[in-house]
Parts: structure tokens; sequence; C-alpha cells
């Protein structure tokens, strides 16, 4: 469960969120919103890559803010451009490294990181140099990376923005499967992709404006640009 109360970030002395108080326990969450709305900014809170000026994140029952370690370890976090958090080499090698920090005992983790591969299709690039990927398969890289830890909670800030439309619905199916973490946070500007979910939020000026069924939201949201 994520409970966020009277929530305000401030960044070099601007304001980007205010008084954002909002309880969430569905399993699949949209953050929509115009550009420079403060969604992404809420988001990065969740999991302590951004700290609170005021009020508090909880998730997962623990308090970002005090613990921010315990929380990146329960909230995984994909970034809209995966170049930003692929960090080895290889395909095999990057998941490698987030078995390992995951504690895998040592004999477990060549058999983990194959089904992680496996899971995506990118099996067959396991020992491709992580460069040469396509887009789409970069993507994959960095969502197989971050669910093989096995989080609670995941972020996905934009990650559909950079793909084409074959990846793109190819992404959504993932994060909105059956299979993964018990809660899926997704921030996008795609808004089919937010209708699939079970409630959306949207932000306006730096405050949670709207927040309900998915279809509504997205429905007065698009009302707003006749």
């Amino acid at each position: 469960m994520i409970r966020i109360r009277d929530l305000g970030v401030a960044i070099d002395g601007a304001r980007v969120l205010a008084d954002v108080t909002v309880t969430l326990e569905e399993r699949r969450i949209a953050v929509i919103g115009a550009n420079g709305s403060g969604k992404s900014t809420f988001a990065r809170t969740l999991n302590g890559l951004v700290a609170p000026t005021e009020g508090s994140v909880e998730v997962c029952d623990i308090d970002v803010r005090r613990d921010p370690r315990r929380a990146r370890q329960a909230v995984g976090f994909l970034f809209t451009n995966p170049d930003a958090q692929i960090l080895m080499p290889t395909a095999a090698e990057d998941v490698a490294l987030s078995v390992k920090a995951a504690g895998v005992p040592r004999a477990e983790r060549t058999e983990r990181t194959a089904a992680a591969l496996a899971r995506f299709g990118l099996t067959d690039h396991a020992d491709q140099p992580a460069h040469s990927l396509s887009g789409g398969q970069k993507q994959l890289l960095a969502l197989a990376a971050v669910l093989v830890r096995a989080p609670r909670v995941l972020v996905a800030d934009e990650p559909t923005t950079l793909l084409d439309l074959g990846n793109a619905r190819r992404m959504a199916d993932l994060l909105l499967g059956d299979e993964g973490p018990e809660q899926t946070l997704i921030v996008t500007h795609d808004l089919a992709l937010a209708e699939r979910t079970d409630v959306c939020l949207r932000f306006a000026d730096g405050r949670l404006a709207d927040l309900g069924d998915p279809v509504e939201v997205v429905a007065r949201y698009r009302a707003e640009f006749p």
C-alpha cells in the first residue's frame, strides 16, 4: 500500500509538488498530466530518488524519508531511457549484477539470470553488447534487471515514450500482466495505457487534480483540450 500525506517538494527553491494526500491500494496505477505537472517528481518520491520537503511518503509500511535504503529495496524504478540504468557491458552481465545485488546465493545466480533473460525474450542476446541492442530490447533488459530483484512495488516513469508502437504495446502488456509486483505505478502520456489500469491520478500545477476510474479521469483530461 502507498500512503502519501501532505506531500510537498521544492527543488532549488521552486515548489514542484504541494498538498498531495492519497492512499493507493490498487494493483495497477496510472499517473497522467501535462509536462511539468509534477507527476514524475511524485513517482520519484516513492523510492527516495526525490526527498519530500514536507509531509510523508510510506510504501510497504516503510517511511521513505526515514529509511530510503529499505524503500529502494522494496520499490523498483524503471526510467524512461534505459541507457540511464544499464550498467554492464552485456545483457547477461547487467541482469547478473542485479541478481547479485538481490542477495541470491552464488550457486543460483546463473540460473536466475538465464530465467530473467528468457522471460523477456533476451536469451539470444545474452552475450551481446548492451549498447548494440535495439531501443525496445534495452527497455526489456532494464525491466528484467529491475524485476529480477523481486521488488514489491514497481514504478515506471514513461516507460513507452521512446518505443515504437509494437514495443510500446509489449511493454504495456508486461507491466499490466498478472505476473509481477504487488503494485505497479506507471507515469505515462499514453492515455490508452492509462485507461487499462485500476486507478488513475492526474496532476496539474504540482497538485493532485483528479483521482478515480481511469476511463473517467482520462475523459475529463481530454475534455480540457477540445
